[in-house]
């Protein structure tokens, strides 16, 4: 009888890659942890206790089999495990690397509440997807049969390349417009290297493009060019995320050197890609000598806060008007950037900013925490006569996003949007209200995230072929 490979959370503790120290990780950009030998990664998937209620599958968007490619993993049988995780998640390595899983599948892993420690259910998804590019399992799409149909998809996100993927897999003939230079979205120019190297999402980029997808980059849509595009394609999917910075309306908000988080890490990373950045190279931002304090408690203040330390700030603070609990982002990467030097100040809120034509210093005003909001989570409340000066020589909002007016943007009013200015689409399918016309990812839901928008654009891909389907069979009769 097969040895149980399985249920060894009792006799083996979790084990995470080695990270690498913070005194030599926060000197460069590379990712922080180091990949899992092949025994390893079998040992620690064996802890799986395969539970009748896999919790860690119903917690995750995508719904990954993960029971299963953690099985097939301990049993060896890799390329298996890799077949079983990317029928589910058009980009499991990526996901691997930079969900919070802390707070979706492990969060919700069985044996962690009985005491054992989660499983470590991102590692090694990432392990098995390294391992199939490295073994040249990954292969470009390459259709049965070719479609006449064409789908123009908005917007070079995850969403969106993530739909188009499902449709060229189908023979779909797809078009996808961005109107950066590179493919990718945040993972490109958001999300700085050290939790996701460039060289990841290039990779994807090239493997849709080997297999059939048409990239039009440095296109700005307006008004005319979405109708050209709704004209050219039988469908047309709108995937442009959010990156319309919040603002902060406060005394000397108009300084020089406060910046948003959006440019100042889309700098940093074409820096890294050798791109010529001017205003990386004149200084303003660039975090190099300077104090810098970031204002906000998302991941997008995680990775700000991190980079201001790989770039030499003389000091990186992070203003969050609330605890350490009520934290949004990555309790991960709180810890992270904790190890790495960044000083966090919760219960503080910015009231304004000194200075003259340069921010010298945030005015904060200390909180407490109240009574719950409508979601739940206590509002912050103002200590009274507890205010004081941070010194800063740059200031980062990290705010979250909102979207663009896409309806005046594309020139079509009849595009419906909520009060939130997010595009209106129906619940699993993306349609919109406009013939032929769907949405996806966070331009729908507001800032989320990747793992999100890669569930919306494949549902969207998926409804859009069943109506191609159905447009067919109408035609045959």
């Amino acid at each position: 009888m097969a040895k149980q490979p399985m249920l060894k959370f009792v006799q083996i503790e979790r084990d995470m890659p080695e990270k690498r120290a913070a005194t030599v990780r926060k000197e460069d950009f590379h990712e922080i942890y180091a990949e899992y030998a092949a025994a390893k990664a079998a040992e620690q998937a064996s802890r799986c206790s395969q539970c009748g209620v896999p919790y860690c599958q119903s917690h995750c968007p995508l719904h990954n089999n993960i029971p299963d490619w953690l099985r097939l993993t301990a049993m060896g049988r890799l390329e298996e495990a890799y077949q079983t995780s990317q029928a589910t998640n058009t980009f499991p390595e990526i996901c691997g690397r930079i969900c919070p899983q802390d707070r979706l599948c492990e969060g919700n892993c069985v044996i962690e509440q009985s005491g054992h420690g989660t499983v470590t259910i991102g590692a090694v998804e990432k392990y098995i997807t390294d391992t199939a590019w490295d073994m040249g399992w990954v292969k470009p799409a390459s259709p049965v049969a070719e479609r006449s149909e064409s789908v123009g998809i908005i917007g070079a996100g995850p969403g969106g390349l993530a739909a188009a993927d499902m449709l060229r897999q189908a023979g779909v003939q797809v078009t996808v417009y961005d109107r950066y230079d590179r493919a990718g979205g945040l993972l490109m120019y958001g999300i700085p290297g050290f939790k996701l190297e460039k060289d990841i999402v290039e990779r994807r980029n090239r493997l849709l493009a080997d297999g059939g997808v048409q990239f039009e980059l440095n296109c700005e849509v307006d008004a005319a060019k979405f109708a050209e595009i709704r004209a050219a394609h039988d469908a047309v999917i709108i995937a442009t995320g959010v990156y319309k910075s919040r603002d902060l309306s406060l005394p000397g908000s108009g300084l020089g050197g406060i910046e948003k988080a959006i440019d100042y890490l889309a700098a940093s990373n074409r820096k890294s890609f050798g791109d010529a950045v001017a205003d990386f190279d004149n200084g303003r931002l660039n975090a190099e000598g300077k104090r810098v304090v970031v204002i906000g408690g998302g991941d997008t203040a995680m990775d700000c806060v991190r980079t201001a330390i790989r770039q030499g700030a003389v000091s990186v603070k992070c203003l969050y008007r609330r605890d350490r609990a009520n934290m949004p982002g990555s309790q991960r990467e709180t810890q992270n950037a904790e190890e790495e030097g960044v000083i966090f100040e919760w219960l503080s809120a910015p009231k304004g900013f000194t200075g003259e034509d340069k921010v010298t210093g945030v005015m904060v005003q200390k909180m407490r925490l109240g009574q719950p909001d409508a979601s739940g989570r206590q509002s912050p409340e103002v200590i009274e006569g507890a205010d004081y000066v941070e010194e800063a020589d740059l200031v980062i909002k990290a705010l979250g996003f909102e979207p663009e007016d896409l309806p005046t943007l594309f020139g079509q009013p009849d595009l419906p949007v909520t009060r939130w200015g997010t595009v209106k689409a129906a619940f699993r399918t993306g349609a919109t209200d406009m013939e032929g016309v769907y949405a996806v990812g966070d331009i729908v839901r507001g800032a989320s995230l990747v793992v999100w928008a890669i569930r919306d654009g494949r549902d969207c891909a998926a409804a859009i072929l069943e109506g191609f389907g159905a447009k067919t069979a109408m035609a045959a009769e």
